[in-house]
């Protein structure tokens, strides 16, 4: 028989100092209900930048090894789901065009995914994995939604790169069935996923998250629910201090950049990465870690950043940050 016991028990045991081993006992068991063993109906939630990516490539390996029997990619708004629809077409036209698909392999990727903006077609997926706007309150009213809506073996995984999994995993009213899964962009070229676990997560759904996140042929690095993971932990603190340094006028932006490159190694400079990514991003990010963690002394937000996220300076796709732009293509730093 399988203990029942809900997330709100589990903590206030935490309280107790001899419950210690019944705590693991009970995360383990936090639901009735046994994890598939394999993920044969995904559903992919938001259909932009990382989402679009995201079904393409699970759609690729679906076609080639028949690891999903249907992807469901939804959008609230038949404009989003269009422009989704857009994304891919011409993201496999491209390959097609290349050599690097034949058109049959085309048809038979785009036959896998089935576009829609009825939510219901979510309700028997075995797995979600979410990509909509970085909003914490927005994604824990999808999840409590969803939660209430999908069968219960359904598996919930969120993409994003600097929200809280745990928060999110209690909004669902599953955590145990609650995992990150943060691809890098653009999904269809870089490899790496972070594949996140909680306290609650349960272990044979984070091996089988892992196991998909190998089948789509990604490779797979497994983090515990720290702010940023393991990559943008570790990556927007040093562009932060890259900023730092500038800000005081320790040195210039090219020398900073420059540096970074030929003295470490970078593919870029840390302000020109900054810039690729969006000072606006940057500044969300930061500004949400300081909120959420205010005696971690590495979380600290520039006033350089504000104040050039406050003029419309936000980089690469604004048109000037650190440097100037022209489309994709990096100018002088601006002075």
């Amino acid at each position: 028989m399988t203990l029942i016991i809900s997330a709100s028990v589990v903590r206030r045991l935490a309280a107790t100092s001899s419950s210690f081993n019944l705590i693991r006992f009970a995360r383990r068991h936090i639901s009735s209900t046994t994890p598939v063993s394999n993920f044969d109906k995904l559903g992919c939630i938001g259909l932009g930048l990382m989402g679009h990516g995201i079904a393409q490539t699970a759609a690729t390996a679906a076609a080639k090894d028949n690891i999903h029997s249907e992807i469901i990619a939804f959008e609230t708004d038949q404009k989003f789901l269009d422009s989704g629809r857009d994304r891919i077409q011409k993201s496999v036209d491209k390959l097609v065009s290349k050599e690097r698909l034949t058109s049959s392999q085309a048809d038979a990727l785009l036959g896998k995914i089935t576009f829609t903006t009825d939510r219901d077609a979510l309700n028997d997926t075995d797995l979600i994995v979410e990509a909509i706007i970085e909003n914490m309150d927005l994604k824990k009213q999808l999840y409590s939604d969803l939660g209430k809506q999908c069968k219960p073996e359904t598996v919930f995984a969120s993409n994003t790169s600097s929200l809280s999994i745990t928060q999110m995993a209690e909004a669902s009213g599953r955590p145990d069935k609650f995992v990150g899964v943060h691809f890098f962009n653009p999904v269809q070229i870089m490899k790496l996923v972070e594949v996140i676990r909680t306290d609650y997560t349960d272990p044979t759904v984070f091996d089988n998250t892992v196991k998909w996140v190998d089948q789509i042929g990604k490779v797979a690095v497994k983090c515990g629910d720290t702010p940023g993971f393991i990559v943008n932990r570790l990556l927007v603190p040093n562009l932060i201090q890259a900023m730092l340094m500038l800000e005081r006028g320790d040195a210039t932006t090219h020398d900073i950049d420059i540096s970074m490159q030929l003295g470490a190694g970078n593919p870029m400079g840390p302000l020109h990465l900054a810039d690729y990514v969006g000072l606006d991003t940057c500044l969300f990010i930061m500004q949400g870690w300081v909120k959420d963690f205010p005696d971690e002394r590495a979380f600290v937000v520039p006033e350089l950043l504000k104040d050039k996220v406050a003029k419309g300076e936000l980089g690469r796709k604004s048109g000037k940050g650190f440097y100037e732009w022209n489309g994709d293509r990096r100018g002088d730093p601006v002075e």
